[in-house]
């Protein structure tokens, strides 16, 4: 079950709101401020999002090796 955890987590920072410094984002609202509107802050929150996404995907890939390493 943990590792479906930790799938919802990377499912949420894709399509649900994301917590930065105390105020709440979506993914795809800060891809369209900052490729449609120019907003380069916009820019800074989504490397950041990015950066999560970064973390919880290594997470997913070494419980998949060690899983595979189990069976």
């Amino acid at each position: 079950m943990e590792n479906l955890d930790r799938y919802d987590d990377l499912l949420n920072l894709l399509t649900e709101k994301v917590e930065i410094d105390g105020k709440y984002y979506y993914l795809k609202e800060e891809f369209e401020k900052f490729f449609i509107k120019n907003n380069k802050e916009a820019g800074k929150r989504i490397r950041k999002i990015m950066q999560e996404i970064r973390i919880k995907s290594k997470e997913i890939r070494k419980a998949i090796q060690e899983c595979k390493k189990a069976v």
